[in-house]
Parts: structure tokens; C-alpha cells; sequence
């Protein structure tokens, strides 16, 4: 069984290897066109262009590897029945489970290098290859957005420890490529929802420790010592709306500052994977900002989603390669080999857009994040068992 092992390894590595590098190709060239027009701007010349493309591989690899595993392994089982291989494999006493137990090692191998494209190198390479982009674009990331970006994180009493005293609302009009903040404003609120103040920055410096050092900062703090009434409670007698929740006019400051320290939730990774596709996110990144997301009271779903997209997708090799091997009992008289692989891009398409339907389920139903990302490969996984249960009975 060893040196079937090897062989069954040896030509689903080649054929995988084949597919994924016309895929990557493809998707290169697609890249490359996306880019292309900015060639010539700003120093960025075709070598950059090139070298943006090559950034992206990683990240790629991720997304197409399924489907590579599926369309090579495919292939290989399609190529074993038409020299009858296959059917000499079964006569020297290779049972269904022993193939399959074959290609769940090979699976695994594809697993391993799948995770560590996206969890390892593609969060290293991502974010130089956006900074990249923003240099051929010559802007910046918040720029695409009218009012800037915008983000939310707790007030604490000590630093980023201690009891929640306040939120902050953080927006950054514009982000450089070297990752410089430019027109920051920060308004803060009590827990009752008052302004306590509102700093505006030119610039903003990440210092490391959670602390930002802002420059050229103007502040204005807003002082209310009026006690709110308990929340949902009655306007009191004689009083109004206004009276009771409105701020103190004279009580009014502001001073200007040269440098200012921040110390703040907010860190550079969280801006970065705020404005990034959660497709190119680490599973580690996804979850520190749906952490964040969560602790502010913000809109989760959608990072959901992807984290569990990420942890679960790589799996789906298993149940796709699991697909591929019923093509081994078809025997040439069931069609060429040509057309089982036209079969197998099919599958692997209809794969592609199933789980795209998923995960806009899970973010637009209350459907459970993890089950939307498990879904279809549970609904592939049937089609294998089912589809092996029909070759062994004709």
C-alpha cells in the first residue's frame, strides 16, 4: 500500500500543481489589467505593477485551492480509469475506504499548505500590497470615503484597563501609506450619551502600548455636573426634555496643544483590517476585530462569517477530493477524460457560488455564522457519499 500511496500522491501533486498554477496565471493577468492603468503616476513604474501582482499570489493561493484539489485530483482518477488502472488497483485487493483513506493524506498535505498561505503569509503580504496600491492610486484608503473612516472603542478609566467610563468615536479623514494619521477627530461621550469632549489633531503617530501621539491638537471639553434621571424614568415636574438632557452651555473650555497622548483601543492592525476585505484577513485578525466589534456594540455578522469561512474553508478540500473519486469508477465508455474535468469545474464553480450564497445568508438572516460557513461543504459531503454509494452498486 505504500507504493500506491506514492503513486496516488506523486500524480495528484503534479496534476494539483498544474491546475493551480493556470489558475493563479489567470488570475494574475487579471490583477495586472486592474493595475495597469496606473503605470506611469507618481514614480510607479511596471516593475511595481509586477511586484503588486506577486504580492497578491498568497492570497490567491488561498481562495483557489479547493477548487485546484478538486479539478487535479479529478483528473488523476479520470486518467486511472481510462487505462483501467483503477480497476487492476481494486482487483489486487484496494478497497473504496483504502482510496479514500489515500486521499485524505493528500488532502491533509493541501490542508497544511492552504493554512499557511492564509494564515501566515497572505496577512504579511496583504497590507504591502494595498500600500502599494494607495502609492499607484496616489491617495489614501479614507479618502474613498466622504467623511473619512470612522471607528468606535470604550473609554476606560485607567488607559485601556478599568471601568468603562465613556466611548470614543474615532475618525480619521485620511490614512497614509506609511500608515500616518492626517485630520484626526475624536469625539468623546459619557455613558449617558453627553459630549465630553472633542480633539481634533493634524496628525497621529501610533507609539506602540495601545498610546497614539497626536500634534497640533486643539481640544474642547464639555463639562455637565446636571444628574440624568435613571434610564426610562419620567422628565421630572416642571422641567423639560431640554433641561433635563441638555449640556451646560457655559461650562465650555478649550485649549490647544502641541503634542497630545492618546491612549486608545484603536491600534493600527484594528484600522488596517477595518478598511480591508475580510477575504484576505487572517482568522487571527478576523477575530480580534470581531472582538472589538462586539465590546462597542457594533455590527458583527459579517466578520462572523468570514472567520468561520476561514477556519472551515480549507477543510472543504477534504469533502471535494472525497467528489473526485467516484470519476475513478467511470470507466472510458462513461466519457473522456476532457469531459469529467469540464465536470469537475462545474462542481468546483457551483462549489464557489454556494458558498458565496452562504455567506450572504448568514450576514442578511439570523442564521448562525458557523452554519452558514459549514453548509456547503455538509451539502458536497452528501453528494460524495451519495455519489460513491452509486458507482459501487453499477
Amino acid at each position: 500500500m505504500k507504493i500506491l500511496q506514492r503513486y496516488f500522491a506523486i500524480n495528484i501533486f503534479q496534476a494539483v500543481a498544474f491546475v493551480l498554477a493556470a489558475f493563479l496565471a489567470l488570475v494574475a493577468f487579471m490583477d495586472l489589467t486592474s493595475i495597469l492603468p496606473s503605470v506611469g503616476k507618481d514614480d510607479f513604474g511596471m516593475q511595481h505593477a509586477f511586484l503588486y501582482v506577486l504580492l497578491l499570489v498568497p492570497g490567491n493561493v488561498y481562495q483557489v485551492m479547493p477548487v485546484a484539489a478538486l479539478i487535479g485530483t479529478i483528473y488523476t482518477m479520470a486518467q486511472f480509469a481510462s487505462s483501467s488502472e483503477f480497476t487492476i488497483m481494486r482487483a489486487s485487493s484496494m478497497s473504496t475506504r483504502h482510496a479514500a483513506w489515500m486521499l485524505f493524506k493528500i488532502g491533509a498535505i493541501f490542508v497544511v499548505v492552504t493554512f499557511i498561505f492564509g494564515e501566515l503569509i497572505t496577512p504579511r503580504t496583504a497590507p504591502i500590497a494595498e500600500r502599494m496600491r494607495l502609492t499607484a492610486k496616489g491617495g489614501s484608503v479614507s479618502a474613498e470615503f466622504r467623511s473619512g473612516m470612522w471607528t468606535k472603542d470604550s473609554v476606560h478609566e485607567n488607559g485601556v484597563r478599568g471601568t468603562i467610563t465613556g466611548s470614543r468615536f474615532f475618525n480619521v479623514r485620511r490614512i497614509a501609506p506609511d500608515g500616518q494619521l492626517e485630520d484626526v477627530r475624536l469625539y468623546e461621550f459619557d455613558n449617558n450619551m453627553r459630549m465630553r469632549s472633542l480633539v481634533t489633531a493634524a496628525r497621529g503617530t501610533y507609539g506602540g502600548n495601545n498610546t497614539w501621539r497626536l500634534t497640533d491638537v486643539t481640544e474642547t471639553m464639555f463639562t455637565n455636573s446636571r444628574e440624568l434621571p435613571a434610564p426610562g424614568s419620567a422628565v421630572p415636574a416642571g422641567q423639560t426634555i431640554q433641561s433635563t438632557y441638555g449640556q451646560e452651555t457655559a461650562a465650555i473650555a478649550t485649549r490647544k496643544l502641541a503634542t497630545y497622548t492618546l491612549a486608545s483601543e484603536i491600534t493600527p492592525k484594528i484600522l488596517s483590517v477595518s478598511r480591508s476585505d475580510p477575504e484576505r484577513m487572517s482568522a487571527a485578525e478576523l477575530a480580534v476585530y470581531t472582538r472589538h466589534l462586539a465590546e462597542n456594540k457594533q455590527e458583527t455578522e459579517r466578520f462572523k462569517v468570514a472567520f468561520w469561512k476561514k477556519v472551515i474553508d480549507p477543510f472543504s478540500i477534504f469533502v471535494l477530493m472525497a467528489l473526485a473519486l467516484p470519476f475513478a469508477y467511470l470507466h472510458t465508455r462513461s466519457g473522456g477524460v476532457s469531459l469529467k474535468i469540464f465536470i469537475g469545474i462545474m462542481i468546483g464553480v457551483s462549489f464557489l457560488l454556494i458558498n458565496s450564497l452562504f455567506s450572504h445568508l448568514g450576514v442578511l438572516t439570523i442564521l448562525p455564522a458557523f452554519f452558514t460557513a459549514l453548509a456547503p461543504s455538509l451539502l458536497f459531503l452528501l453528494m460524495a457519499l451519495g455519489a460513491l454509494w452509486w458507482v459501487e452498486r453499477h
